[in-house]
Protein backbone atom coordinates (compact mmCIF):
# COMPACT_ATOMS: atom_id res chain seq x y z
CA UNK A 1 0.00 0.00 0.00
CA UNK A 2 2.72 2.47 0.72
CA UNK A 3 4.62 1.75 -2.32
CA UNK A 4 0.69 2.21 -4.19
CA UNK A 5 0.87 5.80 -2.47
CA UNK A 6 4.12 6.64 -3.71
CA UNK A 7 3.60 5.55 -7.02
CA UNK A 8 2.01 8.91 -8.57
CA UNK A 9 4.60 11.39 -7.14
CA UNK A 10 7.35 8.88 -7.81
CA UNK A 11 6.27 9.16 -11.38
CA UNK A 12 5.74 12.70 -11.68
CA UNK A 13 9.57 13.11 -10.64
CA UNK A 14 10.90 10.83 -12.90
CA UNK A 15 8.80 12.61 -16.07
CA UNK A 16 9.15 16.20 -15.07
CA UNK A 17 12.96 16.05 -12.87
CA UNK A 18 15.18 12.82 -13.44
CA UNK A 19 14.29 12.26 -17.24
CA UNK A 20 14.52 16.46 -17.99
CA UNK A 21 17.76 15.91 -16.25
CA UNK A 22 19.57 13.16 -18.17
CA UNK A 23 18.59 14.97 -21.37
CA UNK A 24 20.77 17.94 -20.18
CA UNK A 25 23.58 15.77 -19.84
CA UNK A 26 22.78 14.11 -22.79
CA UNK A 27 21.86 16.70 -25.22
CA UNK A 28 25.14 18.82 -23.77
CA UNK A 29 27.26 16.71 -26.01
CA UNK A 30 24.99 17.30 -29.48
CA UNK A 31 24.15 20.62 -31.38
CA UNK A 32 20.66 19.51 -31.02
CA UNK A 33 18.24 22.30 -31.91
CA UNK A 34 14.87 23.28 -30.73
CA UNK A 35 13.45 23.15 -34.22
CA UNK A 36 15.64 21.73 -36.97
CA UNK A 37 14.91 19.33 -39.81
CA UNK A 38 18.07 17.94 -39.09
CA UNK A 39 18.54 15.02 -36.17
CA UNK A 40 21.04 16.03 -33.32
CA UNK A 41 24.81 14.89 -34.00
CA UNK A 42 26.90 14.22 -31.16
CA UNK A 43 29.87 16.99 -31.48
CA UNK A 44 31.79 15.59 -27.64
CA UNK A 45 33.45 18.62 -25.53
CA UNK A 46 32.71 21.15 -28.03
CA UNK A 47 29.76 22.77 -26.55
CA UNK A 48 31.37 23.05 -22.98
CA UNK A 49 34.51 24.21 -24.86
CA UNK A 50 32.15 26.83 -25.97
CA UNK A 51 30.85 27.57 -22.48
CA UNK A 52 33.80 28.42 -20.49
CA UNK A 53 35.31 30.92 -23.63
CA UNK A 54 31.74 32.68 -23.69
CA UNK A 55 32.08 35.83 -21.92
CA UNK A 56 28.75 35.89 -21.90
CA UNK A 57 28.48 32.69 -19.54
CA UNK A 58 31.49 34.14 -17.73
CA UNK A 59 29.59 37.54 -17.11
CA UNK A 60 26.28 35.60 -15.56
CA UNK A 61 28.74 33.11 -13.43
CA UNK A 62 30.04 36.17 -11.47
CA UNK A 63 26.82 38.29 -11.54
CA UNK A 64 24.89 35.15 -9.83
CA UNK A 65 28.04 34.56 -7.72
CA UNK A 66 28.01 38.80 -6.57
CA UNK A 67 24.09 38.32 -5.80
CA UNK A 68 24.23 35.04 -3.82
CA UNK A 69 27.66 36.44 -1.76
CA UNK A 70 25.10 39.69 -0.94
CA UNK A 71 22.15 38.06 -0.89
CA UNK A 72 22.57 35.33 1.62
CA UNK A 73 23.82 37.31 4.59
CA UNK A 74 21.68 40.31 4.25
CA UNK A 75 18.77 38.40 3.51
CA UNK A 76 18.98 35.65 5.75
CA UNK A 77 20.64 38.03 8.82
CA UNK A 78 17.48 40.55 8.35
CA UNK A 79 14.92 37.19 8.42
CA UNK A 80 16.41 37.03 11.65
CA UNK A 81 16.10 40.46 13.02
CA UNK A 82 12.57 39.96 12.16
CA UNK A 83 12.06 36.81 13.30
CA UNK A 84 13.14 37.79 16.83
CA UNK A 85 11.16 40.84 17.00
CA UNK A 86 7.66 39.01 15.93
CA UNK A 87 8.67 36.38 18.14
CA UNK A 88 8.02 38.42 21.38
CA UNK A 89 4.63 38.16 22.97
CA UNK A 90 3.38 41.39 22.99
CA UNK A 91 -0.26 42.40 20.95
CA UNK A 92 -0.50 42.81 17.39
CA UNK A 93 2.78 40.52 16.18
CA UNK A 94 0.26 38.19 14.56
CA UNK A 95 -0.40 41.24 12.15
CA UNK A 96 3.33 42.28 11.74
CA UNK A 97 3.75 38.49 10.70
CA UNK A 98 1.35 38.74 8.27
CA UNK A 99 2.69 42.09 6.37
CA UNK A 100 5.85 40.73 6.80
CA UNK A 101 5.00 37.00 4.89
CA UNK A 102 2.88 38.90 2.15
CA UNK A 103 5.27 39.81 -0.36
CA UNK A 104 5.97 36.06 -0.04
CA UNK A 105 2.53 34.90 -1.53
CA UNK A 106 2.77 37.71 -3.91
CA UNK A 107 3.89 36.53 -7.41
CA UNK A 108 7.30 37.35 -8.07
CA UNK A 109 5.99 38.67 -11.47
CA UNK A 110 3.75 41.02 -10.12
CA UNK A 111 6.11 42.30 -7.68
CA UNK A 112 8.78 42.84 -10.48
CA UNK A 113 6.45 44.79 -12.67
CA UNK A 114 5.30 46.70 -8.94
CA UNK A 115 9.06 47.55 -8.86
CA UNK A 116 9.71 48.49 -12.21
CA UNK A 117 7.39 51.53 -11.93
CA UNK A 118 8.88 52.32 -8.41
CA UNK A 119 12.54 52.03 -10.61
CA UNK A 120 11.35 54.15 -13.57
CA UNK A 121 13.61 57.36 -13.65
CA UNK A 122 10.27 59.37 -13.47
CA UNK A 123 9.56 56.64 -10.39
CA UNK A 124 8.62 56.99 -6.57
CA UNK A 125 12.35 56.23 -5.69
CA UNK A 126 13.69 59.61 -7.76
CA UNK A 127 10.35 61.62 -7.00
CA UNK A 128 12.14 60.59 -3.24
CA UNK A 129 15.38 61.35 -3.48
CA UNK A 130 14.53 64.92 -5.72
CA UNK A 131 12.13 65.79 -2.65
CA UNK A 132 14.56 65.45 0.07
CA UNK A 133 17.56 67.09 -1.80
CA UNK A 134 15.68 69.66 -3.00
CA UNK A 135 15.90 68.90 -6.74
CA UNK A 136 19.78 68.56 -6.00
CA UNK A 137 20.72 65.13 -6.75
CA UNK A 138 18.68 63.45 -9.89
CA UNK A 139 18.26 60.34 -9.14
CA UNK A 140 19.75 57.20 -11.51
CA UNK A 141 18.00 55.14 -14.08
CA UNK A 142 18.02 52.34 -11.72
CA UNK A 143 17.20 49.37 -13.66
CA UNK A 144 18.53 50.42 -16.93
CA UNK A 145 22.16 51.39 -16.09
CA UNK A 146 24.95 48.74 -15.54
CA UNK A 147 26.28 50.04 -12.42
CA UNK A 148 22.93 50.51 -10.77
CA UNK A 149 20.82 47.06 -12.25
CA UNK A 150 22.14 44.19 -10.20
CA UNK A 151 21.75 46.29 -6.46
CA UNK A 152 18.57 47.03 -7.47
CA UNK A 153 17.26 43.66 -8.60
CA UNK A 154 19.40 42.69 -5.09
CA UNK A 155 17.02 45.00 -2.82
CA UNK A 156 14.14 43.60 -4.81
CA UNK A 157 14.77 40.21 -3.94
CA UNK A 158 15.59 40.62 -0.27
CA UNK A 159 12.21 41.90 0.36
CA UNK A 160 10.50 39.74 -1.67
CA UNK A 161 11.78 36.70 0.56
CA UNK A 162 12.83 38.02 3.37
CA UNK A 163 9.47 36.78 4.92
CA UNK A 164 9.53 32.89 4.17
CA UNK A 165 12.80 32.62 5.87
CA UNK A 166 11.44 34.74 9.10
CA UNK A 167 9.16 32.46 8.97
CA UNK A 168 11.45 29.88 9.54
CA UNK A 169 13.74 31.37 11.82
CA UNK A 170 10.48 31.52 14.09
CA UNK A 171 9.61 27.96 13.65
CA UNK A 172 13.29 27.54 14.95
CA UNK A 173 13.06 29.77 17.53
CA UNK A 174 9.60 28.22 19.02
CA UNK A 175 11.37 24.86 19.46
CA UNK A 176 13.96 26.61 22.04
CA UNK A 177 13.15 25.47 25.31
CA UNK A 178 12.16 28.24 27.63
CA UNK A 179 13.53 26.48 30.76
CA UNK A 180 16.87 27.27 29.15
CA UNK A 181 16.23 31.40 29.01
CA UNK A 182 15.03 31.34 32.88
CA UNK A 183 18.20 29.30 33.97
CA UNK A 184 20.40 31.70 31.83
CA UNK A 185 18.83 34.35 33.79
CA UNK A 186 19.47 33.09 36.83
CA UNK A 187 22.87 32.78 36.34
CA UNK A 188 22.78 36.28 35.45
CA UNK A 189 22.97 36.29 31.60
CA UNK A 190 22.16 39.64 30.00
CA UNK A 191 19.91 39.70 26.77
CA UNK A 192 22.94 39.65 24.54
CA UNK A 193 24.29 36.19 26.12
CA UNK A 194 21.04 35.11 26.15
CA UNK A 195 20.99 35.72 22.46
CA UNK A 196 24.85 33.98 22.07
CA UNK A 197 24.44 31.13 24.38
CA UNK A 198 20.90 29.91 23.90
CA UNK A 199 19.21 31.28 20.89
CA UNK A 200 22.14 30.89 18.06
CA UNK A 201 23.08 27.44 19.03
CA UNK A 202 19.18 26.32 19.52
CA UNK A 203 19.18 27.59 16.43
CA UNK A 204 21.73 24.84 14.19
CA UNK A 205 19.64 23.36 12.27
CA UNK A 206 17.49 25.53 11.00
CA UNK A 207 20.27 27.97 10.56
CA UNK A 208 21.69 25.59 8.32
CA UNK A 209 18.86 24.83 6.48
CA UNK A 210 18.14 28.67 5.65
CA UNK A 211 21.89 28.53 4.51
CA UNK A 212 21.38 25.86 1.44
CA UNK A 213 17.93 27.11 0.86
CA UNK A 214 18.66 30.85 0.55
CA UNK A 215 22.54 29.87 -1.64
CA UNK A 216 20.24 28.20 -3.99
CA UNK A 217 16.95 30.20 -4.68
CA UNK A 218 20.24 32.96 -5.11
CA UNK A 219 22.00 31.14 -7.65
CA UNK A 220 18.72 30.36 -9.30
CA UNK A 221 18.32 33.62 -9.96
CA UNK A 222 16.21 34.26 -13.37
CA UNK A 223 12.00 35.62 -12.54
CA UNK A 224 13.06 39.05 -11.53
CA UNK A 225 16.03 39.30 -14.62
CA UNK A 226 13.28 37.68 -17.11
CA UNK A 227 10.36 40.26 -16.04
CA UNK A 228 12.27 43.58 -15.68
CA UNK A 229 15.83 43.49 -17.67
CA UNK A 230 16.22 40.60 -20.19
CA UNK A 231 19.89 40.30 -18.65
CA UNK A 232 20.59 44.02 -19.68
CA UNK A 233 21.99 46.61 -19.79
CA UNK A 234 25.36 45.46 -21.40
CA UNK A 235 24.74 41.92 -19.36
CA UNK A 236 25.25 43.58 -16.06
CA UNK A 237 22.10 40.91 -15.18
CA UNK A 238 22.54 38.41 -16.67
CA UNK A 239 22.40 35.24 -15.12
CA UNK A 240 23.19 31.62 -15.45
CA UNK A 241 19.50 30.33 -15.90
CA UNK A 242 18.36 33.19 -17.64
CA UNK A 243 20.68 32.83 -20.37
CA UNK A 244 20.49 29.00 -20.34
CA UNK A 245 16.65 30.13 -21.49
CA UNK A 246 17.69 32.70 -23.82
CA UNK A 247 19.75 30.04 -25.73
CA UNK A 248 17.48 27.26 -25.40
CA UNK A 249 14.26 28.90 -26.24
CA UNK A 250 15.15 32.02 -28.43
CA UNK A 251 18.25 30.97 -29.86
CA UNK A 252 17.01 27.70 -30.27
CA UNK A 253 20.71 26.12 -29.62
CA UNK A 254 19.02 23.58 -27.32
CA UNK A 255 22.54 21.68 -26.89
CA UNK A 256 24.52 24.70 -25.86
CA UNK A 257 21.75 25.55 -23.58
CA UNK A 258 21.83 21.90 -21.77
CA UNK A 259 25.84 22.61 -21.53
CA UNK A 260 24.97 25.66 -19.87
CA UNK A 261 22.74 23.83 -17.36
CA UNK A 262 24.29 20.70 -16.49
CA UNK A 263 27.01 22.88 -15.75
CA UNK A 264 25.20 25.40 -13.58
CA UNK A 265 23.66 21.66 -11.76
CA UNK A 266 27.43 20.69 -10.97
CA UNK A 267 28.27 24.06 -9.80
CA UNK A 268 25.36 23.81 -7.45
CA UNK A 269 25.62 20.49 -5.76
CA UNK A 270 29.40 21.32 -5.37
CA UNK A 271 28.45 24.75 -3.38
CA UNK A 272 25.57 23.05 -1.70
CA UNK A 273 27.89 20.02 -0.74
CA UNK A 274 30.47 22.30 1.19
CA UNK A 275 28.03 23.17 2.80
CA UNK A 276 26.35 20.41 3.96
CA UNK A 277 30.09 19.64 4.73
CA UNK A 278 31.07 22.69 6.61
CA UNK A 279 27.79 22.76 8.61
CA UNK A 280 27.17 19.04 9.39
CA UNK A 281 26.55 18.03 13.14
CA UNK A 282 30.57 17.63 14.72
Amino acid sequence: MGYALLTPAILLLVLFVVIPAILAFVLGFTNARLISPNPPELVGFTNFTRLFADPVFLRSLTNVAFFAVIVVPVQSGLALILALLVNTKIRGTTFFRTIYFFPVVTSMVVVSLLWMFLYRRDGLFNVIIDKITFGIIQGPDWINDPTTAMPSIIVLSIWQAVGFHMIIWLSGLQTISEELYEAARLDGASRGQLFRYVTWPGLTATRNLILVTITIQALSLFTQIDVMTKGGPLNATSTVVFQAVRTGFTQQETGYASAISAVFFLIVLIISSIQRFATREK
